[in-house]
């Protein structure tokens, strides 16, 4: 085999990417990576790593300020955004840092620059032209901003949102998905000024009406101005400020953070000239091993159907290494992929929400316990947040569940493996958890479907 022929090239260095390369290379399988920027992708250099990076200085910062009621009393607190830079930046640096190291540490080339496929699938990056056996697609996705308005130096996408030169006085987030109310969630508690805008009825869309209504009325609480059924619009970009419309409201603010829409990042990669078919939603078609209309071409993530999380990345990236290295492998359930959502409090949820789960013609129950009813509520201050349930009537089957709560994002690992492993509410109401715990909400609420949770 030349220097430039691989079994398995994966174009795509982030979490989907990277881990395919491990998992090929695991197998045998003589593997490269191609990557235009960093090792570790979007996620780690641009946004999962340096958005909790500064979400988890916020809730300390919070923390400091706010603890006289629990007896720490702190003065003299100050936010040094300076430091706070650096310290997501060396975050990011030393996270890429271990990937490259577990890319050489498995045998993994580094390829660097940008990829495309050739018409026989091949991989050119620059003059060079590399084969391969199998090619895994990797590379994620682009922001998208809204009709009418371009990213500038005060309409911003979500990477420079978190990562402003100097703290600003306000801004207004359009869009509150999970990206959106990270922001928010993080700037309003560095003490700037944030407006929250939504085009559709509720905050966090794709959550439970329930979870969203608690979020949101924390949101209020810690002065996050909150508006729903309201799109932006009137957008005007001045030299230090943007004015905007949502609604009956007028404002100008400091920054306009677009925490809107994706797309799959799929330009560079010729896909038409190597037969790669897109599905009617714009993504890569893939069957449920991640292989694409080219039998030899596999795609992952961003780029194909479901949410676009950097967990299912990897674990496809997994399927489409085992599949291509002709391995027996575990095709995704896109049903059991959590989501999660780090503002405060947190929001995880998987499996169906009431209102989809009686769309899709369900007979079902549904049950809801606030974390405030067991003892670690109160000691964590961690009240108002609830585990709600939603289950077939007929066998007990759990078709979801979401949980709102400071450790939200944490809690739901254990509702996935239950129902991955077909346990019903039945059965988590006899799981023992350990005492105090905020845990412990989770058999108060399987125990509620039956009204009789012991705390409630």
């Amino acid at each position: 085999m030349s220097e430039n022929s691989f079994d398995v090239i994966v174009i795509g260095g982030g979490p989907g990417g990277y881990v395919a390369a491990v998992r090929a290379a695991q197998l045998g399988r003589s593997t490269a990576v191609v990557e235009r920027d960093k090792a570790g992708g979007r996620c780690l250099n641009y946004a999962c790593i340096p958005a909790k990076t500064m979400l988890h200085t916020a809730e300390v910062f919070d923390h400091s300020k706010n603890s006289g009621d629990i007896g720490v009393k702190a003065q003299g607190v100050e936010l040094d955004w300076q430091a706070l830079g650096r310290r997501r930046t060396d975050v990011s640096a030393g996270l890429e840092g271990g990937v490259k190291g577990l890319l050489k540490k498995n045998g993994v080339e580094l390829i660097e620059g940008e990829a495309s496929l050739t018409e026989d699938g091949s991989v050119k990056v620059g003059d060079t032209v590399y084969e391969a056996e199998k090619v895994i697609l990797a590379t994620g996705s682009v922001a998208q901003s809204i009709p009418g308005v371009e990213f500038s130096d005060r309409v911003l996408d979500t990477w420079a949102a978190w990562s402003l030169p100097e703290q600003p006085e306000s801004i207004a987030v359009a869009g509150a998905g999970a990206s959106g109310a990270e922001i928010a969630s993080a700037y309003i508690r560095f003490g700037t000024e944030v407006t929250l805008i939504e085009m559709l009825d509720q905050i966090l869309p794709a959550e439970d009406k329930d979870l969203a209504r608690v979020v949101e009325r924390t949101f209020k609480k810690q002065g996050i101005e909150v508006s729903t059924g309201t799109p932006v619009e009137k957008v005007e970009v001045g030299p230090d400020s943007v004015k905007l419309s949502y609604g009956d409201n007028s404002i100008e603010v400091d920054y306009l953070v677009i925490a809107g829409g994706r797309r799959p990042d799929t330009d560079p990669l010729g896909l038409e000239a190597a037969g790669v078919k897109l599905d009617e939603n714009g993504k890569v078609d893939v069957d449920e091993n991640q292989v694409t209309s080219n039998g030899r071409i596999y795609a992952i993530g961003d780029l194909v159907r479901g949410p676009a999380l950097a967990h299912k990345a990897q674990e496809e990236g997994i399927v489409a290494a085992e599949h291509a290295a002709g391995e027996k492998t575990h095709p995704l359930d896109l049903n059991l992929i959590p989501g999660a959502t780090f503002c405060q409090p947190q929001v995880a949820s998987v499996g169906l929400t009431e209102a989809q789960a009686k769309e899709a013609g369900h007979d079902i129950k549904t049950s809801k316990f606030k974390l405030g009813g067991v003892g670690a509520g109160t000691v964590y201050d961690d009240r108002d947040g609830i585990v709600k349930l939603v289950v077939d009537t007929e066998y007990g089957e759990i078709l979801g569940a979401h949980v709102v709560g400071n450790r939200a994002c944490d809690m739901i690992s254990e509702l996935v493996n239950t129902i991955a492993l077909e346990g019903g509410y039945q059965e988590l109401a006899r799981i023992i958890h350990p005492h105090p715990t905020i845990s412990e909400a989770i058999p108060e609420a399987a125990r509620a479907v039956d009204g009789w949770a012991t705390h409630a």
